[in-house]
């Protein structure tokens, strides 16, 4: 019994240090962006790195989501001959919660494991050290390009999620399952309100910090060589993904306090 408490605390202790490690780098960022000078040549780069390059993933993504969802809700909703709701079920869904959580999702496998790799092999390579002998803080010159340029980043593909799963979900439930077309659209815009295309916004907005400070901090804290590089790089997709799934569910229940009433 005392060795399963011990344990146990030794868990709970080592979750504090984490989140409390995360924390001071994000407050370390947010410093570094009022007193040092942005270098928005990174800032570009890393736009262009973590966001036009993720489109294809998020773009496929978002397109067979909305599909298969659709055709899901058809095969349910035709048995109580609802088939014209198909259309406002798949496009709050995709605004709400399957579009910037699947989006996040993708860009904590592909960015987040690409930033951490990234960082960790300038760590164990002594390339951070070196930047600081440079007189260069490693937060300024790695972690704020890369927290700008997933605040632009990821709301952007979070919205092109939704719409080319709403998009292809109309073409699977009017033209392969023979919904009513013009009913499909009535339901889709009179149920559809500016508060949940809000609600997707906001949640990949959040989403794309966590992908960043959890994959940075994973990355500045490698250590033990290649071996460390490729266990920061597992941690940082693992961690991040988990960040994105626990803090949806908080995030769900905030946004529905501001935003209240039905679809």
């Amino acid at each position: 019994m005392r060795r399963l408490i011990a344990s146990l605390g030794r868990t709970v202790l080592g979750l504090l240090r984490y989140l409390g490690g995360i924390a001071l780098l994000a407050f370390d960022t947010l410093r570094a962006l009022f007193i040092s000078r942005v270098r928005w040549r990174l800032v570009l780069q890393q736009i262009l790195d973590v966001g036009y390059k993720s489109q294809p993933v998020v773009i496929i993504t978002g397109m067979f989501t909305g599909a298969v969802f659709a055709a899901q809700t058809f095969f349910q909703f035709h048995v109580i001959g609802m088939d014209s709701a198909v259309g406002a079920v798949v496009s709050v869904s995709m605004c709400r919660e399957l579009g910037p959580v699947l989006t996040g999702l993708m860009l904590a496998g592909r960015v987040g494991a690409a930033m951490s790799a990234e960082i960790g092999t300038m760590k164990v390579t002594e390339q951070i050290d070196a930047l600081r002998a440079l007189a260069v803080y490693p937060v300024d010159y790695l972690v704020v390009p890369r927290a700008l340029a997933m605040l632009v980043s990821v709301p952007l593909l979070a919205a092109e999620c939704i719409f080319f799963g709403i998009v292809s979900g109309y073409f699977v439930g009017v033209n392969m399952l023979g919904i009513q077309g013009p009913y499909y659209i009535e339901n889709t815009v009179k149920f559809m309100m500016p508060k949940d295309i809000i609600m997707g916004l906001t949640k990949g907005f959040v989403f794309g910090l966590l992908i960043v400070f959890v994959a940075c901090y994973e990355g500045l804290h490698t250590r033990d060589g290649a071996v460390g590089v490729g266990r920061a790089t597992t941690e940082a997709v693992v961690s991040g993904s988990l960040a994105i799934l626990v803090s949806n569910f908080f995030l769900s229940l905030l946004l529905n306090i501001f935003f209240p009433g039905g679809v």
